[in-house]
């Protein structure tokens, strides 16, 4: 099993350790990984902006990096989700739908694919899972509260095999925190309250640590945390699933 591993721009350029933390977490697992070093952004924010018709150059991009791989896993649940419904190719489209079936969020590619029932893992402290709206949504990483239907959370699936963490319940368990890429600046008085009242249901449970498979959420949240001088720290579930302690 070829995996290309495709760490989507702001995380390779803001959170690292998550990036790394995917790889070791993958190799752990006995996976075969190659990243693909001319990769670069997926595309996602022009195309967020009205301007999907100026991103064939990212398209062909991609198409080029990560033709080769059986899999292709990424950290991010939104630029998978882009990629997903998004790639397209005038030179070879069969090349990019090929790619749409094949490419998958980190968490998704562990529970469908691997299908992981064990981890070795150690984390000991509370923590809050932050269903972010294209994971929830758009990957269906976890059960849409507002349906009536059995429930299942993929994320919190693979949390409890970590040991020695605590998972807090939440009273709005997948409520949108506010992000929405591009949403943060065109209407950023509300993305803030938003932010702020995700956090707080969060630290009212008494949450350590909030995570989530979307970066771009939870550096959301980091941001009104940090400016509110919280002790609440954000993580990536790459980052706890690969991790044996962590320092506070």
């Amino acid at each position: 099993m070829k995996i290309g591993l495709f760490i989507p721009c702001y995380v390779n350029q803001l959170y690292p350790n998550a990036a790394i933390a995917t790889l070791e977490l993958l190799q752990k697992l006995g996976a075969d990984v190659t990243y693909p070093a001319k990769q670069t952004c997926c595309g996602q924010p022009m195309a967020n902006s009205g301007y999907e018709h100026l991103t064939q150059s990212c398209n062909d991009l991609f198409i080029e990096n990560f033709s080769g791989f059986d899999y292709i896993v990424a950290p991010s649940a939104s630029c998978v989700l882009h990629v997903k419904d998004h790639l397209h190719s005038h030179a070879d489209e069969a090349a990019a739908t090929a790619i749409r079936g094949k490419i998958y969020e980190l968490v998704e590619f562990l529970t469908d694919v691997l299908k992981i029932e064990k981890l070795d893992a150690h984390f000991p402290h509370k923590v809050g899972i932050h269903q972010s709206c294209h994971g929830l949504r758009g990957l269906h990483l976890a059960q849409m509260s507002e349906l009536v239907a059995p429930a299942f959370s993929k994320p919190r699936h693979l949390l409890n095999m970590v040991s020695g963490l605590e998972l807090t319940e939440l009273d709005r368990v997948d409520e949108c925190c506010g992000f929405g890429g591009l949403f943060c600046i065109a209407e950023e008085a509300v993305s803030v309250k938003m932010g702020k009242d995700r956090i707080t249901d969060h630290t009212k449970h008494g949450a350590e640590y909030i995570t989530s498979p979307d970066l771009s959420c939870l550096m959301h949240m980091e941001g009104i945390l940090q400016r509110n001088k919280s002790k609440v720290k954000i993580i990536h579930i790459a980052e706890i699933l690969n991790s044996s302690s962590i320092k506070a």
